[in-house]
């Protein structure tokens, strides 16, 4: 299976893209589902599980949750997480029995406190990094992301975090069967089938080395 965990729709103000436009680009690329997480709400993925009629073709309802100290995806949730401090949302996300990922965790474009983040202080209430985020830049963003992740032995996942539509599938999370269970048991990959990194490694002479596999 091959989703695209971090999608926006015009819902959020950054974005313009409808969700029957996201469903048709992502089925035309291959996907098997996608999860919609716009900023601090969830009427774009309620949209888009509307619009979705393919039996065959997943649209998780999520939403991107901004907190004092990162942001987190929470999929598979119900009902809309209100912002603020980390601990709360993340009590929130597991109210609802939903998935809390921590969206592009050293990310220097998105909240500056990203780079500061200490993951030990919540690797207990997260099932997964988002190891590659396609509009992270720098190399160094993503890789510290996938040594952290390593580290603390959580599963990875990755999106394109896509705001227009040819982002859409520019990062896959890839797994077997059922998604919770494969995040659960740490049995999902990434693949980046775009990584802006790569022009940055190049340009700053520094040898691109394979890390996913």
């Amino acid at each position: 299976m091959k989703y695209d965990l971090h999608i926006h729709t015009h819902n959020s103000r950054c974005s313009n893209l409808k969700p029957r436009d996201i469903l048709k680009i992502a089925k035309k690329n291959g996907l098997d589902g996608v999860a919609i997480t716009d900023h601090d709400t969830i009427k774009g993925s309620l949209e888009a599980v509307k619009e979705n009629k393919d039996k065959d073709f997943e649209v998780i309802k999520g939403e991107e949750v901004t907190t004092d100290i990162a942001h987190v995806l929470a999929l598979h949730i119900q009902k809309e997480i209100k912002p603020g401090n980390i601990f709360r949302v993340l009590d929130d996300i597991k109210k609802q029995d939903g998935l809390a990922i921590i969206a592009h965790p050293f990310g220097v474009g998105f909240l500056r406190k990203h780079l500061n983040l200490d993951i030990n202080k919540i690797k207990d209430k997260i099932d997964a990094l988002e190891t590659f985020n396609a509009r992270c830049f720098f190399h160094w963003e993503n890789d510290k992301a996938v040594r952290i992740a390593k580290k603390i032995g959580i599963a990875q996942t990755a999106g394109s975090d896509a705001h227009f539509w040819f982002e859409i599938g520019k990062g896959l999370t890839v797994f077997e069967g059922d998604l919770r269970k494969a995040i659960k048991n740490k049995k999902t990959k990434i693949v980046q089938m775009f990584n802006p990194a790569l022009v940055g490694r190049f340009l700053s002479g520094i040898e691109y080395t394979k890390l996913y596999k």
